[in-house]
């Protein structure tokens, strides 16, 4: 059983989808790893280390995939599009892919798994289930995406965070807004908190509330009747009449900020829009909006993917791929995440692959198998 580990091609991705740490243990499993040479180098994982654990080194992402059974990915294998090279017309037909797949933002390239008899499977499906928890790169990611954005926040903010007396004056500490209290927005609550700044923090789940309340930040209420949490501890999208008033709290709420970090996500969905251009306008000179739901279209109408822009004298981040800025311990964590998926594909009594495709976490992570598309997401 051959496992390969690619190096991530996709912009802005320096994460690695295996540490030296996760292939000593794949070889515990039964498997022979082999990775594409600089595969772990964003990641602080040289080819030596590798070696040491175990793996073999590849010179290419050909040689990488030759007769792979299972391909590990943090990001979805480029297809040759646009001169790019062709990853998945290198994979062994009828192999296991695993990653973080984003099957709503490129629906040729499922057909394409389809075409060659992959049994992909998608991470960021993975069911909310006690025994999922350590396989959960959403949460494992997005704890450092909540981390990092206090950082961006704190580099282009103008002022200090904490409370600062000295004999030339005091500096108030600064007021920071979290827009979504899900893992990211939590991590970045504890972050700001750490950092001395005063927090409140804003979610259409009334679950949310006593979170963040427990880490020290306000909760900022706009209708304490509604509750729009679904069954998988997601938040759903709002009717129009829940939105205006939303708008209203919001809008009241940023004037007195100085510092927006925005997480607000609806699965398969595009990013609420919470920061309108008006509510911009209104925000004080100076202040900051980082923006992690940029890749979805924004929670700010005036996010820019990729850029950080000045737009009525307010600083709006919109880099994407906030744990790839942190790309050793995101790398890490995502490793031991794909190692314990793999725990479920692999017989530990033969050392070879056993997929039960009843089990729950299995059948709600795979998108394609036997040359089929099966997710009901995707029309399967």
């Amino acid at each position: 059983m051959k496992v390969a580990v690619l190096k991530e091609r996709r912009p802005e991705e320096t994460r690695v989808a295996a540490s030296p740490d996760t292939v000593k243990k794949l070889i515990q499993l039964g498997a022979s790893v082999s990775i594409e040479t600089g595969a772990g180098l964003f990641a602080a994982f040289s080819d030596a280390a590798y070696e040491a654990a175990g793996a073999s080194i590849a010179p290419d992402f050909a040689t990488a995939l030759a007769n792979a059974d299972i391909v590990l990915k943090v990001q979805r294998p480029l297809a040759g599009e646009d001169g790019a090279p062709d990853e998945l017309g290198a994979m062994k037909q009828g192999a296991v892919l695993v990653g973080i797949l984003q099957p709503h933002a490129e629906r040729s390239l499922i057909d394409g798994y389809a075409r060659r008899g992959l049994a992909a499977f998608a991470m960021e499906f993975l069911p909310r289930i006690t025994r999922a928890q350590t396989m959960d790169v959403l949460s494992s990611q997005a704890n450092l995406a909540g981390y990092r954005a206090v950082l961006e926040a704190s580099y282009e903010f103008g002022r200090a965070f904490p409370m600062m007396m000295t004999a030339a004056g005091t500096v108030a500490p600064a007021r920071v807004v979290v827009l979504g209290a899900g893992v990211a927005g939590l991590q970045a609550i504890a972050t700001a908190r750490r950092m001395g700044a005063v927090v409140s923090a804003f979610d259409v789940r009334r679950a949310a509330k006593e979170q963040v309340e427990s880490l020290g930040a306000s909760f900022i209420e706009v209708d304490e009747a509604v509750d729009a949490e679904t069954k998988a501890g997601y938040a759903r999208e709002m009717d129009e009449a829940y939105r205006k008033k939303q708008e209203a709290r919001l809008a009241d709420v940023l004037k007195k900020q100085d510092i927006a970090i925005c997480t607000a996500l609806i699965p398969g969905r595009p990013a609420p829009r919470l920061i309108t251009e008006a509510m911009v306008r209104d925000m004080k000179p100076g202040s900051v909006i980082v923006d992690l739901a940029v890749e979805q279209g924004g929670n700010c109408e005036l996010s820019e993917l990729g850029k950080t822009v000045t737009r009525h004298n307010v600083k709006i981040v919109g880099y994407p791929n906030l744990p790839g800025r942190i790309p050793v311990d995101a790398s890490h964590l995502y490793a031991r995440n794909l190692l314990s998926f793999l725990s479920l594909l692999i017989d530990k009594e033969t050392k070879a692959l056993k997929i039960d495709w009843t089990d729950e976490i299995i059948a709600a992570t795979v998108l394609t198998r036997d040359s089929r598309i099966v997710h009901p997401a995707l029309g399967g």
